[in-house]
Order: structure tokens, then sequence, then C-alpha cells
């Protein structure tokens, strides 16, 4: 599993591009669709965590302590 937030990206966009495929059912189309909801609703409570972290970072920094401890995991490594 990823746990990076560039994967939450891809995921993203992988969902969006199942709910355009013209070949599903209606009944697939709904299932993704709620499938579609549940990732939104994770996604935005991911993007919330790291929206945290930044701020925490930021009052880190602004007291003059290093802030990459406190900063989201992006490509494996904190920025």
């Amino acid at each position: 599993m990823k746990n990076r937030l560039s994967d939450l990206n891809n995921h993203l966009f992988a969902q969006l591009e199942r709910l355009s495929d013209e070949d599903l059912t209606k009944e697939q189309i709904e299932q993704e669709a709620t499938r579609g909801e549940a990732i939104v609703a994770v996604a935005d409570q991911i993007i919330r965590n790291a929206a945290l972290q930044i701020r925490a970072a930021e009052l880190v920094a602004e007291h003059g302590s290093d802030p990459a401890p406190y900063l989201p995991q992006i490509e494996g490594k904190a920025q």
C-alpha cells in the first residue's frame, strides 16, 4: 500500500477513469459512484491531516526550529 500524498492524486484520477468507463452497466456505475464517495471522504480527511501537519511545521519554523519532522511525507521524504 502506498501512503504518500502524491499517491492520493493517482487514486483519485483512477477512480475518475473508472467512473468515465462507457462500458459500465447502470449497476456498475452506481457501485463505482458509491466507491467514489467513500474514496473522496477518506481523501478529504487525508488532505485535512496534511494541512494540519503543514500548519504545525509553519508554527515550529516561526519559532526557529526545524519544521521537517512535522511535514507530511512527499515521495518518501519530508520536504
